[in-house]
C-alpha cells in the first residue's frame, strides 16, 4: 500500500502539471513536438488532414523542390489495375482521415515525425483517370523525381500495380531487394490481354531488372490462388504463406526475412489484404486466415535496421468497411513503416 509520504511526493511532482510535463528525457523530446508552451496540443480533428498527420508541402509536379526532405509520403489514387472489385483509388483519402497515429512508436522507441524531415506531398498527378498505361507512366515519371532528388517514397495506393513503377523509378541504377507482406504473390501473368495488373507487379519488375528475387520475401501468403505463383518460386523469392506463421513463429520468421534482405537497400510493400478480414475488411480481394493486426506490426517492427530505402501500403478499399477499421489498420502500418525509416542507413546518412 503506497505511504503517505509517496502519495506526497508524487502529489508535488505531478499534480500541477499539465498534459505537456513530461520528465523522461526521452518522452519529454516527443511532448516537445506537440505540446505549446501553454500545455496544449492541436486537435487530432482539425486542420487539413494529411497521411499521419504530416506536413504538407504543396510540390510543382512540373519543377518539384522538395528541399531539405528525407522521406516524401504521397498518394497514389488509381484502381485501374484490379482483378476483383474497385475502390482503392479512395485508399490515400481514407488514411489522411485518420486521426491519432503516432506521434511515438513505443517499441522501436521512434517519433518518426520529429526524427525525420518527411511531408505530404500530395498524390500523384494523374493525365488519365481511364488509363491504366498512362497512369503506371506518370507514377514512375513523378516518382523518378523523388528519388532522383535523393528523397525516399512512401506511398499510399491505390491497388497493387502501383509498386511496378514505383520501383522502376527505385530500381533504376541497381536491382532492390523486398520485404513483401500480402495474401497474394502477385507473380502472376497477364489478365485480359494486361500484364500490368495487380496481381502481376513483381514478375514485372524482375523481368525489368529492378527487383531481385533472390533478396525478396512474400509473407503471408493463402487463398485460391496458389496455383499462379510459380514465378515467384521459379525466380527465387521466398515465399512463406499464412498457415506457415504459427510453427514458425513470428520471431522466426522475422530472422528470415532479415537474412534474405541482407544489408542492401529494401522495399517495403505492404498489401492490407495481408491481414484477416476479420481486422480490414475494406479491401478488394480478401482472403480469410490472415494475420493480426498484432502480428502485423511484430512483423514490421522486427525489420528495425534494415536499409529501407522506399515502401508502400495497397489495396484499402473503405467503402466495403462500415467501421473505418481498414483505413486505421493502414495509417498504422504506414506509421510502422516510417518507424523503420528512422533507423534505414540510407535516410540516416542525409541528416
Amino acid at each position: 500500500m503506497m505511504n503517505q509520504d509517496e502519495l506526497e511526493r508524487l502529489r508535488a511532482k505531478y499534480g500541477s502539471l499539465d498534459g505537456g510535463g513530461v520528465f523522461d528525457p526521452t518522452f519529454r523530446k516527443v511532448a516537445d513536438t506537440i505540446f505549446s508552451k501553454s500545455g496544449t496540443r492541436v486537435a487530432p480533428y482539425a486542420g487539413m488532414p494529411t497521411l499521419l498527420a504530416a506536413p504538407h508541402r504543396a510540390i510543382d509536379p512540373e519543377a518539384p523542390d522538395f528541399g531539405d526532405l528525407q522521406v516524401a509520403m504521397l498518394g497514389v489514387p488509381m484502381d485501374l489495375g484490379v482483378t476483383n472489385r474497385t475502390g482503392s483509388r479512395f485508399g490515400p483519402r481514407a488514411l489522411r482521415g485518420i486521426e491519432r497515429i503516432g506521434p511515438y512508436n513505443h517499441v522501436l522507441q521512434a517519433a518518426p515525425l520529429a526524427e525525420l524531415r518527411v511531408a505530404d506531398i500530395g498524390d500523384v498527378p494523374f493525365r488519365s483517370r481511364f488509363s491504366l498505361d498512362l497512369s503506371h507512366e506518370d507514377i514512375e515519371a513523378h516518382l523518378g523525381k523523388i528519388v532522383g532528388a535523393g528523397v525516399a517514397p512512401l506511398s499510399v495506393g491505390g491497388d497493387h500495380s502501383i509498386s511496378l513503377p514505383i520501383l522502376k523509378a527505385l530500381g533504376k541504377d541497381r536491382p532492390v531487394g523486398m520485404i513483401h507482406i500480402d495474401a497474394h504473390c502477385d507473380t502472376s501473368g497477364g489478365f485480359d490481354q494486361t500484364k500490368f495488373h495487380h496481381g502481376g507487379p513483381f514478375r514485372q519488375a524482375v523481368l525489368e531488372g529492378v527487383l531481385d528475387p533472390k533478396r525478396t520475401i512474400q509473407i503471408g501468403i493463402r487463398g485460391s490462388s496458389e496455383f499462379l505463383w510459380e514465378f515467384s518460386y521459379d525466380s527465387g523469392m521466398t515465399v512463406i504463406h499464412a498457415e506457415e506463421l504459427g510453427g514458425l513463429g513470428m520471431a522466426a520468421v522475422i530472422e528470415r526475412a532479415r537474412s534474405v534482405v541482407g544489408d542492401g537497400p529494401t522495399y517495403v510493400s505492404f498489401d492490407i489484404d495481408s491481414l484477416d478480414p476479420a481486422f480490414a475488411p475494406g479491401t478488394g480481394t480478401p482472403e480469410i486466415g490472415g494475420l493480426t493486426t498484432r502480428e502485423a506490426q511484430e512483423l514490421l517492427r522486427g525489420l528495425k535496421g534494415l536499409d529501407i530505402v522506399g515502401g508502400d501500403v495497397v489495396e484499402v478499399a473503405p467503402q466495403y468497411d462500415s467501421t473505418t477499421n481498414t483505413a486505421q489498420a493502414g495509417a498504422q502500418m504506414l506509421f510502422e513503416i516510417l518507424s523503420l525509416m528512422v533507423f534505414s542507413p540510407s535516410i540516416g546518412s542525409r541528416r
